[in-house]
């Protein structure tokens, strides 16, 4: 494999930079294999499942993992919290902004003075660092963060969020991510009703959407890429009724490598650092619902690995026909047997 197959031209004004209303008035495009692709409304995306079809979606919850920091000399600095490394929540990996200026042992500063985080070490990547939350007797990390944080959108979303649980999903459970599995915005609790309706089971699985949405991918050859791990759990009830099912549909790449992880290696929780690439045997997943994703990034490796290089055709329609890009854009249900 070469970087380069993986890349295309994305027009910048294409990129979402807000959340469309209602959320399942999306766009949907559905992949026809060799025929090509239908164009559809997410609202619309129950008449493509069938009875006895499992939904698995990432219950995880984002948290407002953007601190906007001041130094101590005045300058800025922004630390985005990835994972916490100890149970109390004090101590996080995080990415760090300047990192190439901001030393081990400095505390950065909330825009009323409040001194908020001690810099650590690097870690272990050389892409992050160990920080530690500078907590007040009987502040908790999540108090401080409803306090002091923002959503952590993309870098590439450059408009405010008016309301901050556009960037939840309507299921979101245990709060825990540094970004949305953001297939699953498009949800609605009328769609979850269809769905029910029609005889499709939802069932939940959970990875915490961690450094890899964010890390861009540098080797000519991606096999090289070093995949930062993260945290997942699969029930082996849900692993079981997916075995049982006529159909396992995915929503969004972090669903289906949480599902894949614990099918390959057997074990249903823990960290994992599979990386979905070219020439991957699915062992679970038949259809992937999915948002569109960055040139040269893993999430479209896993793409390609899923459907092969129908994808290049497929982004080139959803270009031609406007469709809205990346996070806050819209959707392709994609069957990996046509």
């Amino acid at each position: 494999m070469r970087l380069e197959e993986f890349d295309y031209s994305l027009p910048d004004e294409l990129i979402a930079q807000t959340p469309i209303e209602p959320r399942d008035s999306a766009r949907l495009l559905v992949d026809q294999g060799s025929a090509g692709a239908l164009h559809n409304k997410m609202r619309d995306f129950a008449d493509f499942c069938v009875a006895g079809d499992v939904v698995v979606v990432n219950d995880t919850k984002v948290i407002p993992a953007r601190l906007r920091l001041v130094r101590q000399s005045g300058g800025s600095a922004e630390v985005l919290l990835l994972e916490p490394r100890d149970t109390s929540q004090e101590t996080w990996e995080a990415m760090v902004r300047p990192a190439k200026r901001l030393k081990p042992g400095e505390i950065l500063f909330a825009a009323d003075g409040t001194p908020l985080v001690q810099i650590g070490e690097r870690t272990e990547s050389g892409n992050t660092f160990s920080i530690k939350l500078l907590l007040e007797a009987k502040t908790s990390s999540s108090e401080l963060l409803q306090r002091f944080g923002e959503m952590p959108l993309p870098p590439y979303i450059t408009t405010k969020l008016s309301q901050a649980d556009r960037y939840q999903t309507v299921y979101a459970n245990r709060p825990a991510s540094a970004a949305a599995p953001t297939a699953g915005l498009h949800f609605t609790d009328s769609l979850l009703a269809a769905l029910k309706i029609k005889g499709v089971k939802l069932l939940t699985v959970d990875l915490t959407v961690g450094l890899d949405t964010f890390a861009p991918v540098t080797q000519s050859d991606p096999r090289n890429h070093p995949m930062h791990t993260e945290s997942y759990c699969v029930s082996a009830e849900v692993l079981d009724q997916c075995r049982q099912a006529k159909r396992v549909i995915a929503v969004g790449t972090t669903a289906t490598r949480a599902l894949e992880a614990a099918a390959t290696t057997g074990v249903l929780s823990g960290r994992t650092n599979i990386f979905i690439s070219r020439g991957y045997e699915f062992k679970v997943v038949d259809l992937l619902l999915t948002n569109f994703h960055m040139p040269r990034t893993t999430l479209l490796m896993l793409v390609d690995a899923f459907i092969g290089t129908r994808w290049k055709s497929l982004y080139a329609t959803a270009i031609q026909e406007r469709y809205r890009m990346l996070s806050f854009g819209d959707a392709m249900l994609l069957d990996r047997s046509l």
